[in-house]
């Protein structure tokens, strides 16, 4: 077929060149080392804990400054320190111009996600008050680790003043949101670890920045050119796959699903090499289908708008190789996109065909909407032969694991118990929660075909577990672990650092897991 990509990208590259002064601008939280009371600033803002009946500890310097304001909050009850608690005070002259309480709750259940969601909040207020640049204290938070919520911090922060503008031509109520946090306080390390959350953030961000656009414009080519410049910007190996580099590879499930469509495929590489000469690396795959209208068996017209999304995987692979090679970390990790659209044509792949994969096995195709397996099927074969320390891979893989985990966590599945319990540690300490799925033979039977060596679904039951059985065919001997995450990758943005559309998940998540194994 002849594909038609080339004009089309040629239309993206002007039309993304003419809209750049409406990009995200990156916000980078600082760490600023000022006593809160003499701070000045716009906005500052402090934690307050369920049950703080005076303004003592932290509070008591401020409460002087204004003159009682703080213990008038707390006696009145306008401020209780429940987690939807906040007040505005006015005025210390020589300091902040406004300080706003937040309740966070009960101290004995502060963790870094309350810190997160505090700092996200602050910026919040900071929007409905058209305030550009705020600040927020981490005094009155000792319940946590000093460096633990410095990063929380900054990465709440970085999360929440994100906002999408690249394709508005602009909007006079817009006045560019917050462009500057200050963080106060914390112990020695706190300028560190606000570097660190800042840079974590800023790395979510650019997975949220490919997820938002849309399906005319990150196509598989765009996204392979958005990765391809970020890892020239952060010194990362890279390598890019056309169609006829796929053929010579023989990945031929990645082209069965590409066939219906007039874009070409890509298949993306990204290496960063921090660990020590011929270390077995860690790889990350993302599950990079730039658009999914389901093929021949065409998805309902309801929301479909949303599949632009289901490159989700790959943008927080992306993401995450970006916080990688900026940190610096000691490890050699490899991330993998495979990026296609699944569309359905006269040449698209049809129920009832089987095809070739890059690990050999034969797969009969029930379904043509389940396609983002047969990307991964090529890319986790095309890992293995990497000989990894361990690879993991996520994907908005099923509406199976909605059902099962709902919004607040994603599957794990895999076939090393250790790397599992590796990354629900990596998904606690992030805020990006991950609960595990058993892998019993039983579910691999539900694939068994009477044409092929697999079928590529195994039917309704377990349709999150299937999925991941279908996906160990393919991954050899190496430990390997999958994260489904189609009810977490995005939504309305019920929490106060996420908005509507592309949350970036599991972008801290993957960054948490390489660190933790990088020492």
């Amino acid at each position: 077929m002849e594909r038609s990509g080339e004009s089309r990208e040629l239309w993206v590259a002007v039309h993304l060149i003419g809209s750049a002064s409406q990009s995200d601008p990156q916000m980078q939280p600082r760490y600023v080392d000022s006593d809160a009371p003499s701070h000045a600033t716009a906005l500052l803002a402090v934690a307050v804990v369920k049950g703080t009946a005076e303004a003592e500890g932290s509070l008591a310097p401020l409460d002087a400054a204004l003159n009682g304001a703080v213990a008038r909050a707390l006696a009145s009850g306008d401020m209780k320190g429940r987690a939807k608690d906040e007040v505005v005070l006015y005025g210390i002259e020589g300091g902040p111009d406004r300080v706003l309480l937040l309740g966070v709750g009960a101290s004995d259940e502060l963790d870094p996600e309350s810190v997160r969601r505090f700092a996200a909040r602050a910026v919040r207020v900071a929007e409905r008050l058209g305030i550009t640049l705020l600040s927020v204290s981490l005094d009155g938070l000792g319940q946590v680790d000093d460096d633990d919520a410095a990063q929380a911090a900054a990465e709440g922060a970085a999360l929440a003043a994100w906002k999408f503008r690249e394709l508005k031509s602009g909007d006079e109520d817009d006045d560019g949101g917050v462009t500057g946090v200050d963080v106060l306080g914390g112990g020695e390390g706190a300028a560190d670890a606000v570097a660190l959350g800042a840079t974590i953030g800023a790395a979510e961000n650019l997975a949220r920045t490919l997820q938002s656009r849309p399906g005319n414009v990150a196509t598989p080519s765009h996204i392979a050119a958005a990765a391809q410049r970020m890892s020239e910007d952060v010194g990362l190996t890279v390598t890019v796959f056309d169609e006829a580099r796929m053929q010579e590879e023989g990945m031929h499930a990645i082209l069965a699903v590409s066939r219906g469509s007039e874009e070409e495929a890509r298949f993306i590489i990204m290496e960063h090499n921090g660990g020590a000469e011929g270390e077995a690396p860690l790889v990350l795959v993302g599950k990079g289908l730039s658009f999914d209208a389901g093929g021949i068996s065409l998805k309902p017209p309801a929301g479909m708008e949303d599949m632009k999304f289901d490159m989700s995987g790959g943008a927080a692979v992306i993401g995450a190789m970006k916080a990688i090679a900026e940190l610096d970390l000691k490890a050699n990790v490899v991330g993998i996109v495979p990026s296609s659209e699944n569309l359905p044509s006269g040449t698209a792949v049809k129920p009832g065909d089987v095809i070739d994969t890059l690990g050999g096995k034969t797969v009969e195709v029930i379904n043509t909407d389940a396609e983002g397996r047969l990307l991964l099927a090529d890319a986790l074969a095309y890992a293995a032969k990497l000989n990894p320390a361990a690879m993991v891979d996520c994907a908005t893989l099923t509406g199976a694991v909605v059902i099962a985990l709902g919004h607040h966590a994603a599957a794990v599945i895999g076939n090393d118990e250790d790397l599992i319990q590796q990354l629900i540690a990596a998904g606690s300490d992030s805020g990006q929660r991950c609960w595990p799925l058993p892998l019993w033979k039983e579910y691999s039977e539900q694939l068994e075909s009477d044409t092929a060596d697999l079928k590529n679904i195994g039917g309704r039951p377990g349709g999150a577990i299937t999925a991941a059985a279908f996906l160990s065919e393919f991954v050899g001997d190496t430990a390997w672990a999958h994260l489904d995450v189609a009810g977490t990758a995005y939504g309305d943005g019920e929490l106060p650092y996420q908005r509507k559309g592309g949350y970036g998940f599991p972008t801290r998540l993957l960054v948490q897991w390489v660190r933790s194994r990088a020492g």
